[in-house]
């Protein structure tokens, strides 16, 4: 019996895991979501990146999970891949859902797409948070509208000292056993970090043809991926 340990993106808690868990317990494992500090039923907490990283190791070792499969969804990539590292021999397998990776002294703000002038000046026009996104953002995203509208319903903002906090690693990510989900409709091809780390022994990629968001669009596909790589 494996442990999975559901990590979710920003803006969401551990709810927006419910349907893969579901598939997985149903498959005879134990699935355990977490929500990180700051957002969702957790929102007022201050919370900074280390914050989430701590929030997932003592998640599993408040429970004493072993074998665990560490599942980490966009940002959560970040925390997750530190967290990995952290739990030592508890880890079986980690796997980044169409998600960022951590660089060693690197933020996610550092790393943001359209460069972190951008980002810190949206952080600090929303009070040191990162606003939740609008229904039509998330179109061609392989999502119903009842799926849009539950995700903007149940998002919070998210705080943006998690965001630009650097990260810290102790070994390289690529010792990791780790397997990258790559959604193809949020583009064809992992980022130049993640490509990199695709050429490790130790790094595996699987392709899922739909948007940024299985976990709603499709639960149970992702969660037979998850099946096979534990």
């Amino acid at each position: 019996m494996t442990d999975f340990v559901l990590v979710p993106g920003v803006w969401l808690g551990s709810w927006a895991w419910e349907e893969v868990a579901a598939h997985l317990r149903g498959a005879g494992h134990r699935a355990h979501p977490v929500t990180l500090s700051g957002v969702a039923e957790k929102r007022g907490v201050a919370a900074g990146q280390q914050t989430h990283v701590q929030d997932i190791v003592e998640e599993i070792e408040r429970r004493d999970l072993r074998d665990v499969v560490l599942v980490g969804h966009s940002y959560a990539g970040i925390p997750v891949g530190q967290a990995a590292e952290r739990i030592g021999d508890r880890l079986e397998r980690v796997v980044f859902v169409d998600a960022n990776v951590p660089t060693d002294g690197e933020s996610f703000v550092s790393g943001w797409w359209e460069g972190p002038a951008s980002m810190e000046a949206e952080l600090a026009g929303n009070g040191g948070f990162w606003a939740p996104r609008t229904a039509d953002e998330y179109e061609g995203q392989d999502l119903t509208a009842e799926q849009i509208s539950r995700i903007v319903n149940g998002s919070t903002p998210h705080p943006g000292a998690t965001l630009s906090e650097p990260a810290v690693l102790a070994r390289p990510l690529g010792d990791l056993p780790a397997t990258y989900v790559k959604c193809l409709l949020d583009g064809a091809e992992p980022s130049e970090d993640v490509a990199k780390l695709l050429t490790s022994e130790h790094w595996r990629l699987v392709e899922m043809d739909t948007g940024h968001w299985p976990m709603f669009s499709r639960p149970a596909e992702l969660a037979r991926i998850l099946l096979d790589e534990a």
